[in-house]
């Protein structure tokens, strides 16, 4: 039998870390993140992570693994989450993986092939020269090269996707194998895909009013703690919540300016992981914020998943 994981997406602000550990109490579970930034120490309050009060109740997993030097790939988060959701299993527990990162994610679920032991720094070299041809060349001269290796990827990437464009001829040229080629079904995971969704405007409200609580907690203190440490972070530097501190510690910006950029940018990015996961995953969607009576039909879903 394939492991079995529960998986609870979603947009940012919207309630997932809750839920999570409502199910891993219900159902004797453990929590893996699923967020690219809650891999880093330090970073706490910006990321959203769970409390330490909340670890006390309920394993976690994939937090604090990572300095703010360091630089964390899609494969390496793909992997330490499979190892995971196996030994999880195996001890008869419910691994939950709750996170907004969208390509994580995907290549948790449908196991993508993303270049193996293949270092990041390779990665990035073969993708710089496919965007530099990519400009010199154009899209269609791309399409036709990737048409003639892999035209079953190629029927379904027109030319002017070119971010899906590029990661295909990317996993040509680092792996030898085919862009369609990505699912390996013997070694892939028995998902139930959770996601939680809420009408656009108050999930708006809560991301503004989640900012200042995090303004509050001292959300400013970490971002100058990262600020200080700069020139040796990694992809650190780009987490929402931080960057924006930067211009208003060079004082080119005021703090009201700086909260009124973090509401922003935490809006824009809830929308585009909504766009994301109803484009790319298979998603059973919940309003838990106005229909909180959806909560039986949720739970009875992941009992049913979880004894099936």
């Amino acid at each position: 039998m394939k492991p079995k994981a529960i998986i609870i997406l979603g947009p940012t602000a919207v309630g997932k870390t809750a839920l999570g550990i409502e199910l891993a109490q219900r159902f004797s579970g453990e929590i893996i993140s699923g967020d690219s930034m809650q891999i880093y120490r330090h970073l706490d309050i910006g990321t959203a992570k769970a409390t330490p009060a909340e670890r006390k109740q309920i394993p976690h997993h994939l937090l604090d693994i990572q300095t703010i030097q360091a630089d964390y790939s899609a494969y390496q988060f793909q992997q330490a989450a499979q190892r995971l959701i196996i030994r999880i299993n195996q001890e008869k527990k419910l691994p939950i993986v709750v996170g907004g990162t969208g390509f994580y994610l995907k290549a948790l679920i449908d196991h993508l092939n993303l270049g193996g032991e293949h270092s990041t720094d390779q990665n990035h070299q073969i993708r710089q020269q496919l965007e530099r041809r990519l400009q010199q060349e154009g899209a269609q001269a791309l399409w036709q090269e990737l048409a003639a290796q892999d035209p079953e990827a190629a029927a379904k990437i027109p030319p002017q996707n070119t971010h899906r464009l590029l990661r295909a001829l990317t996993v040509l040229q680092l792996t030898g194998q085919t862009f369609s080629q990505q699912l390996a079904p013997e070694q892939s995971l028995d998902c139930l895909i959770l996601g939680l969704t809420a009408d656009r405007k108050l999930l708006y409200q809560r991301i503004d009013q989640r900012v200042e609580q995090m303004v509050n907690q001292g959300l400013e203190q970490e971002a100058r703690w990262l600020y200080e440490r700069r020139q040796a972070a990694g992809s650190a530097l780009q987490a929402i919540g931080y960057k924006e501190w930067f211009p208003y510690f060079d004082g080119s910006q005021t703090k009201a300016r700086t909260v009124e950029l973090i509401q922003r940018n935490s809006r824009r990015f809830a929308k585009r992981q909504l766009t994301y996961f109803r484009h790319q995953l298979t998603v059973h969607w919940f309003d838990l914020l106005e229909e909180p009576q959806q909560r039986c039909r949720l739970e009875l879903m992941v009992q049913k998943f979880w004894q099936k």
